[in-house]
């Protein structure tokens, strides 16, 4: 089946996921916090077990395929949402896929690897704890790709680049206008920061909505404020808009735990706490934390009493069957 390209801001677009994503009102959270809580479920987006890492790959693999790449590489953690999801897009568009991935935690054929397996993608394990090797290995993996005839490509580890963020500049004037028709205004817009690409094209398109973002940050990143302030700034000069956003603006708040893909005692808390109020189930290394910072920050009275929150759900389930015993 044809898929479908369109045009956005004079930039290619391949449709992959099924859009827009429900925006819910979560009765018992907005009860509990004084605060009208929403969750925007792009775990519900249709590819594999959803997630945040598809409307980028729109962007991205719409670039890969008039650009005339054939073998599509990306890297990741052993349990990488992103790489999982690219495998999936890559095989509905019918690219090769090649994941290259960290030598580090669950590396079993569980959660994410177990699905990469089901979709006969090769995976290749780097051990290291440095992405500069990866992306050095990959350079390598490249050029043996091109003597053997393939047109390869390499899409940085989370697809955090500006084209990749355009994706959620598109989610959020796509929460713009379902708060609009649900009649209500966003204040709030509450997202996990892990590569920063969600959150920069988030906090672009907030600005027109005139509400903050905040980002939970699970992961140990040096400059990460500058960086996630530059990603803007680069994805708002593709875009052709005036950003309009200061390096103040880029506001995070770490709930990290024992360390990144490590579960934490709060996490875990509030994924259980997610999932017997709401029925909704989160994940170990973004989801469950950033839904634990959201608790956390309402008890020190971060939110004004009534304020109206956007929970982004950013997907990454199958990190439960890795994680967990």
């Amino acid at each position: 089946m044809r898929q479908e390209t369109t045009i956005r801001r004079g930039i290619e677009k391949i449709r992959l996921g099924h859009y827009p994503t429900p925006l819910v009102r979560l009765e018992t959270i907005s009860r509990e916090t004084g605060l009208h809580f929403y969750i925007k479920r792009d775990d519900l987006c249709g590819v594999a077990f959803g997630g945040n890492k598809v409307r980028k790959l729109e962007y991205l693999l719409a670039h890969a395929k008039a650009k005339g790449f054939d073998t599509i590489l990306t890297a990741g953690g052993a349990q990488s949402n992103h790489a999982l999801l690219t495998a999936a897009c890559c095989g509905k568009l019918g690219l090769d896929a090649l994941l290259l991935l960290k030598k580090r935690g669950v590396t079993e054929a569980k959660g994410n690897l177990l699905l990469a397996s089901l979709l006969k993608t090769p995976v290749r394990f780097i051990d290291t704890d440095s992405y500069a090797e990866v992306y050095a290995q990959a350079e390598t993996i490249m050029d043996d790709l091109r003597a053997g005839g393939k047109n390869p490509w390499l899409i940085p580890v989370g697809g955090s680049v500006p084209l990749g963020a355009l994706g959620y500049l598109d989610a959020a004037e796509e929460i713009a206008s379902q708060a609009g028709e649900q009649g209500f205004p966003v204040d709030h817009i509450l997202c996990c920061s892990g590569s920063g690409g969600t959150h920069a094209g988030l906090l672009l398109g907030a600005k027109k909505l005139g509400a903050r973002v905040t980002g939970i940050v699970v992961s140990v990143e040096e400059n990460f404020q500058e960086e996630i302030y530059r990603l803007t700034l680069e994805t708002a000069q593709l875009a052709g808009i005036d950003p309009g956003i200061r390096l103040e603006d880029v506001v995070l708040k770490a709930y990290i735990g024992p360390g990144y893909a490590r579960p934490s005692e709060e996490g875990d808390a509030a994924i259980r706490f997610m999932a017997e109020k709401e029925g909704i189930f989160l994940d170990p290394v973004y989801t469950g934390k950033a839904f634990a910072g959201f608790l956390d920050l309402c008890a020190q009275g971060f939110f004004a009493p009534g304020e109206h929150v956007v929970f982004v759900h950013t997907g990454g389930g199958p990190a439960i069957f890795a994680l967990y015993p």
